[in-house]
């Protein structure tokens, strides 16, 4: 099996530690690792981030630790080159770019990028370069995203359309009005309802994996669940959609359902399926760099995390994995543990090893 991004998985050879991940880390100088954990050196005496640039010692010789002062107390000085004892860049990015966040959600309407980086003490291009670097988004997309998340919870607040459109920062109703598709999945009346007016389709269907439910929008797909009875499928699909009108799928809507099967029993095979695709701009960020994961290959979460410009999240992504409903199609199911152990799915972790299988074998 092939791995993408994925710098921490052992060899096949040897059984898989916590100390051959942070030793693969090391010798990949994988900055993803700075502050998680240290490692000093016995025959210098200092010890160092796993980015460290220096010369790569033996493996013999190297002790690790899970922070600068346990490294200190062990005798070890830090390293005068990558500076453990003190914030790394990433780190202090990090904080640069938290601090710029807090700005724009202080704001009543999206401050200019210039008057941002003013703020934070750059130049409007390198803070635009590090803030997308480390959130994975532009300043302009965050400032966005924040309005939109303003904009849902004024919606459910006892008030007029048109106040919580105004009190969630546009300027105008027609602004609004204009992308509210986009921004919400529906119109604004049809938000604060619950969605009670929109209509989902669904079929349950036979794979080689067992039941799968296939439900789709107006738009497309907006689930594919595994399960083990009818009944416990339909009440999850209730439990993602509370106030649709779910309906029974009608002849026509069994090309759906026979694409998707033959797409879980043949993964190489062409998916053209419009989705519908619901869930927050962190996990849109995750979804679609699951979906550029190669047929066959795997990625840990660490190596997601630092694909979408957030090294530290990693159980942020696992989260938003478990919380991925339409399954293959957004293929969580090749994502895996730092020591490449297959964790948590949804379907159930047999699934997840028959499928991750199935695509191997072609």
């Amino acid at each position: 099996m092939r791995h993408t991004q994925d710098a921490l998985r052992p060899p096949p050879s040897a059984a898989p530690t916590l100390d051959d991940a942070r030793w693969v880390a090391v010798l990949a100088r994988d900055g993803a690792f700075d502050g998680h954990f240290y490692y000093s050196v016995e025959t210098t005496g200092i010890y160092c981030r796993p980015s460290c640039a220096a010369r790569r010692p033996k493996r013999v010789h190297i002790r690790f630790h899970h922070s600068a002062e346990d490294a200190e107390a062990a005798g070890f000085r830090a390293c005068k080159r990558c500076k453990p004892n003190a914030p790394s860049p990433v780190e202090a990015h990090t904080k640069m770019v938290a601090d710029a966040c807090r700005l724009i959600e202080a704001a009543e309407e999206a401050p200019k990028l210039e008057k941002l980086a003013r703020q934070v003490g750059l130049s409007p291009y390198h803070f635009h370069r590090v803030f997308k670097s480390v959130l994975g988004v532009t300043p302009k997309a965050y400032a966005i995203a924040h309005r939109n998340k303003r904009v849902r919870a004024a919606l459910a607040k006892p008030q007029s359309v048109t106040e919580a459109i105004y009190d969630a920062g546009f300027n105008s109703n027609g602004r609004f009005y204009a992308t509210s598709s986009e921004t919400l999945g529906m119109t604004p009346s049809q938000f604060r309802s619950g969605a009670a007016n929109a209509e989902i389709k669904f079929a349950i269907s036979q794979s080689s994996l067992g039941l799968l439910l296939v439900a789709a929008s107006d738009k497309g797909v907006c689930a594919i669940l595994f399960g083990n009875d009818p009944e416990g499928l339909a009440s999850d699909l209730r439990k993602w959609f509370p106030n649709a009108r779910l309906v029974a799928g009608d002849p026509s809507f069994e090309q759906f359902t026979s694409t998707v099967v033959a797409f879980v029993e043949d993964p190489t095979i062409r998916f053209d399926l419009p989705l519908d695709i619901r869930g927050t701009a962190f996990q849109h960020r995750v979804w679609n760099v699951l979906r550029q994961i190669p047929v066959g290959s795997t990625a840990s979460y660490a190596a997601i995390a630092k694909a979408i410009g957030a090294p530290k999240s990693s159980r942020a992504v696992a989260r938003a994995c478990g919380s991925n409903k339409i399954a293959v199609a957004i293929p969580c199911h090749r994502v895996i543990g730092s020591d490449g152990s297959l964790t948590g799915y949804r379907g159930g972790i047999e699934r997840k090893r028959a499928l991750l299988a199935k695509e191997t074998k072609r």
